[in-house]
């Protein structure tokens, strides 16, 4: 990806700003899929083919890495090793996620389509943040 599209995603050509809006946005995502999980644990279970159970401990972990997330976001200058462990525990999850899907889990055809979704939906959020602190520490320099 250019630096010229990084820039159209996060609409705006300063990398700090870059950086802090995909944080934000990770969040965001984040504490929804946490909300929906917490407040939803027994339809959508079902509907993913899933105990609600997971979903539930799922919910409450993803509600903390997204105030984890946030807080980070929040920064004026976010640390870039915090930065890099948002992107390693991204990438953790993304392949978990797959691992978990051919491994472990017997998901309905929604729910593995989801479990692939966020995988990718996760992976492409740490792409986005390890770019934007790349781009952040080049213009340090």
């Amino acid at each position: 990806m250019s630096a010229t599209q990084l820039a159209a995603l996060a609409r705006t050509v300063e990398p700090q700003r870059m950086l802090r809006r995909f944080l934000a946005l990770d969040a965001a995502v984040t504490g929804a899929n946490a909300l929906a999980y917490l407040a939803l644990a027994g339809p959508l279970g079902r509907f993913l083919g899933v105990g609600s159970g997971l979903l539930l401990g799922l919910g409450a972990f993803l509600a903390v890495y997204a105030a984890g997330v946030g807080l980070l976001a929040a920064r004026r200058h976010p640390p870039a090793l915090a930065v890099r462990a948002v992107v390693e525990a991204n990438l953790v999850w993304a392949a978990v996620s797959v691992a978990a899907l051919a491994l472990w889990l017997s998901p309905t055809t929604a729910g593995a389509v989801w479990t692939v979704l966020q995988a990718l939906t996760v992976a492409g959020f740490a792409v986005l943040q390890h770019m934007a602190l790349r781009a952040r520490q080049l213009n340090q320099d």
